[in-house]
């Protein structure tokens, strides 16, 4: 018996219609997932904003303690804080140790998660405030009492970065 060719041939592959549906549903599922990214990303950068600045405040404060107690020299003028942010991280000579060791408060300079700039140290992405300037308007000087974000950007609840 004699059968010829079939009739029907299978087909392998996949049709147009399917692999254009399947772009679409691909399309639809990204740019769900994009938005979601990008707040896990911000807020990731938000997280690290708060830690940075609760390491270098502490820091700061921790120098200001020290020079209360009497173990880092300064003159009566001097209001006891850092007069530079890498003061921290290069340590000043303990007044109260016979033998002169160091004090370190910080051992590296954070840098700012928020600032977009690649070509500034981490001391240069903050925004210093000096112990004679008000909190309203920060100003540099001959201290670090305060640091803060020199972003202007508005965060995800709504307050600017250089606030925090």
């Amino acid at each position: 018996m004699w059968q010829g060719p079939p009739s029907h041939h299978c087909a392998k592959g996949f049709t147009l219609i399917e692999l254009l549906l399947t772009l679409a549903l691909l399309a639809t599922l990204s740019t769900v997932a994009y938005p979601l990214t990008a707040l896990m990303g911000k807020r990731d950068r938000e997280l690290d904003l708060q830690r940075s600045l609760r390491e270098i405040r502490r820091a700061i404060d921790s120098y200001k303690e020290a020079a209360d107690d009497g173990r880092i020299q300064k003159s009566i003028g001097d209001s006891g804080y850092p007069p530079t942010l890498q003061t921290l991280v290069e340590g000043v000579t303990d007044q109260t140790d016979l033998k002169g060791k160091k004090l370190f408060f910080l051992r590296r300079i954070p840098r700012d998660p928020i600032c977009e700039c690649p070509e500034l140290s981490p001391a240069q992405t903050w925004q210093l405030r000096s112990y004679q300037s008000s909190a309203d308007n920060p100003q540099e000087g001959k201290d670090v009492f305060d640091v803060s974000s020199r972003s202007t950007r508005e965060s995800l609840n709504g307050t600017l970065y250089s606030q925090w």
